[in-house]
């Protein structure tokens, strides 16, 4: 494995128990030699968004574990991809519902990375997988991303949580109240038909944020 990365200082800060868990997911990391997405980018969704300017949370799975004309498809943000990379079939679901549920995107082909710049956390249960192999490393992560969650899901200023498929869902004990769950089934191609697509994420979440006095999210 390559030099380890380390916490954004600004989430470190906030939850200080990350650091040993995650000591102990390099140890687990330290002999893998094919890790998605490579290191450096493992946090890039808390890098994109400091806690205190999170306002909407999208939770993933796992990273993407494939790859495009030789580009990596994972690099950071749960569901995007890197500019130039085709989308994957769930995310081409996503945009195919954001076309119908808001008319147009402000995004370039499946790069999300604007959406994290107004405040949307892409966090992925699991923040690494192994190259050609779906939720390798999902156990090593798992104590890690519950403690992530837990503190969104109590922090006092409300967030929008959009949770897709039975995985996401599985967090919803550990939200609060004051907060707001948008909820469907995955926009994978296997259950987009039974729910996905006529959910209406995006300006449902748009709505709530208008009701909290917040910008909408420019999809």
């Amino acid at each position: 494995m390559h030099s380890p990365e380390t916490i954004p200082s600004a989430w470190a800060e906030r939850l200080p128990e990350l650091a040993q868990q995650y000591a102990s997911i390099r140890e687990q990391l330290r002999d893998e030699t094919d890790i998605r997405p490579r290191p450096g980018l493992w946090f890039e969704a808390l890098r994109a968004v400091n806690p205190q300017e999170a306002r909407v949370v999208i939770l993933g799975q796992d990273p993407y574990h494939g790859e495009d004309h030789g580009i990596q498809q994972a690099h950071g943000l749960a569901f995007s991809v890197p500019a130039g990379v085709r989308p994957p079939p769930s995310l081409r679901n996503i945009l195919k519902e954001l076309a119908s549920d808001m008319g147009e995107a402000h995004i370039e082909g499946g790069n999300l990375s604007n959406w994290s710049k107004q405040g949307v956390l892409l966090l992925n249960a699991s923040l690494t997988t192994r190259g050609g192999e779906a939720g390798a490393h999902a156990a090593y992560w798992h104590a890690f991303t519950e403690k992530l969650m837990t503190w969104l899901g109590q922090r006092e200023q409300p967030l929008v949580f959009i949770l897709w498929g039975s995985h996401a869902q599985r967090h919803k004990s550990l939200i609060a109240p004051q907060h707001q769950i948008i909820e469907s089934v995955h926009p994978s191609p296997l259950s987009a038909h039974r729910g996905f697509f006529g959910s209406r994420p995006f300006s449902q979440t748009n709505a709530v944020l208008a009701e909290w006095g917040q910008t909408p999210i420019h999809w």
